[in-house]
């Protein structure tokens, strides 16, 4: 299975300076369960915005253009098609996490999009690629607690390709 999962803002922002420009643990800990012993793809400057280091109890894959780019623990592809045959072979689910170039690249391939959407507008300069709704369908939506640590309402939202 191909999915792309993301936080965005009531604009579709994703990101500032190549960080998440809001604290929500809530969109932490889900990010995390729907993750956890499966595969992440993201691109370069995602990874770096995350530190440049893998996630723990997950496989990682980088995709640049970058031929000589290389990082630990991880692995480093070139194309999308090589990120594709990857994804074909495996059994575990591989999840598409950033930027926005990437979820543009591999949103065509996706089967699932799980999607947080906080309901706040927040300043940043990166925004979620175009989705064409008419070919996706919600089937799972949850609101997420709202308390002292998690200040904003938000939802999960859970689509399949049509």
């Amino acid at each position: 299975m191909l999915a792309a999962i993301w936080a965005q803002d009531k604009n579709g922002m994703i990101g500032r300076d190549g960080q998440l420009p809001w604290r929500l643990p809530n969109d932490l800990k889900y990010f995390k369960k729907m993750t956890v012993g499966n595969i992440l793809v993201m691109g370069r400057k995602t990874f770096e915005g995350m530190g440049a280091r893998p996630l723990p109890d997950r496989e990682t894959i980088v995709l640049t253009r970058d031929p000589s780019y290389t990082a630990e623990n991880v692995q480093v592809m070139h194309s999308i098609e090589e990120v594709l045959d990857i994804a074909n072979q495996q059994t575990k689910s591989v999840f598409i996490a950033g930027g926005s170039k990437i979820y543009q690249l591999f949103l065509p391939y996706c089967d699932y999009l799980y999607r947080t959407i906080i309901d706040e507008v927040f300043a940043g300069d990166t925004y979620m690629s175009d989705v064409d709704w008419s070919h996706w369908k919600l089937i799972e939506k949850k609101e997420g607690v709202v308390d002292e640590k998690n200040l904003y309402k938000h939802q999960f939202e859970i689509y399949e390709k049509v």
